[in-house]
């Protein structure tokens, strides 16, 4: 059994950063790939960045590289995003997952945190 706990979402202004945290408990999951999804309003969830098991290897959606950043702390079990730039597109509900992979030409997971919300005005 593994606990994803999110953090660090807000309400903020278009063009203000904010770096989300996800602390995994129950087991160490530094053998796991992770990753951030994100869900907007009356849209389906969307894959955002994953990271590989060593922190090696990340990988993003178009809409957002080069604006956000994908990272991981094995010591502390923790997963960070790092968003920069945030525009009003960006508002959701953003959801840590970690053993993450393609499958069927999807992103999917294994296991899933209860998200935090990202509010980004204009």
């Amino acid at each position: 059994q593994v606990q994803l706990v999110e953090s660090g979402g807000g309400l903020v202004h278009a063009g203000a950063s904010l770096r989300l945290s996800c602390a995994a408990s129950g087991r160490t999951l530094s053998d796991y790939s992770m990753g951030w999804f994100r869900q907007a309003p009356g849209v389906e969830r969307e894959f955002v960045a994953a990271i590989s098991w060593s922190g090696g290897t990340t990988d993003y959606a178009d809409s957002v590289k080069g604006h956000f950043a994908i990272s991981r702390d094995k010591a502390k079990n923790t997963l960070y995003l790092q968003m920069n730039s945030l525009k009003p597109e960006d508002t959701a509900i953003y959801y840590c997952a970690a053993s993450i992979r393609r499958a069927g030409g999807k992103w999917v997971s294994d296991w899933w945190g209860q998200g935090t919300k990202v509010t980004v005005s204009s």
